[in-house]
């Protein structure tokens, strides 16, 4: 996703700005009405219209944005999924001990909760995400569901401040 700061990411048409939203979210519903907001007076006011909208999509729309992330130690392209192999970069770098004990965990967790484990991995090595996956396997459905929520919205919002952060 190439940098485009907000100026010009409020120039776009709705269609264009959508195709960059579905970078940050694979939610259609998300994407939709996030861009029926703009044009944004600045970037805070697109950061809270994202997160107020993330927060009203009904469970069945989270899953569709679950969609758009793979597996926390799946191997990751960059050409198909350049946030999700930059976010888990660091993942790569582990040892196959750690990346064999989190596809067992990702398996338990989804077994466990139905859906695929999100969590903001940006600059995390894959030891600490193992650590918090295997915390994550105690909570109850409706707590790991808020967790999960949390967690999607600081990655909309990570991505989003990488949109918007003016070109180089």
């Amino acid at each position: 996703m190439k940098a485009i700061g907000l100026k010009d990411f409020n120039a776009l048409s709705d269609r264009q700005r959508m195709h960059l939203l579905f970078e940050v979210c694979s939610s259609p519903i998300w994407a939709r009405r996030v861009v029926a907001g703009s044009p944004f007076r600045d970037a805070e006011a697109l950061y809270d219209r994202a997160d107020r909208i993330l927060a009203e999509l009904p469970d069945a729309e989270i899953d569709a944005a679950l969609d758009g992330h793979p597996r926390i130690g799946a191997s990751v392209s960059a050409a198909h999924n350049p946030s999700s192999a930059r976010e888990q970069a660091r993942v790569a770098d582990a040892g196959e001990a750690v990346k064999t004990a989190l596809a067992a965990k990702n398996r338990e967790y989804e077994d466990r909760f139905g859906y695929v484990y999100l969590v903001c991995a940006s600059g995390r090595p894959a030891d600490e995400l193992l650590a918090i996956l295997t915390d994550r396997l105690d909570n109850d459905p409706e707590t790991e569901r808020r967790v999960m929520r949390n967690e999607l919205a600081k990655i909309n919002r990570l991505r989003l401040e990488r949109l918007l952060s003016e070109p180089t």
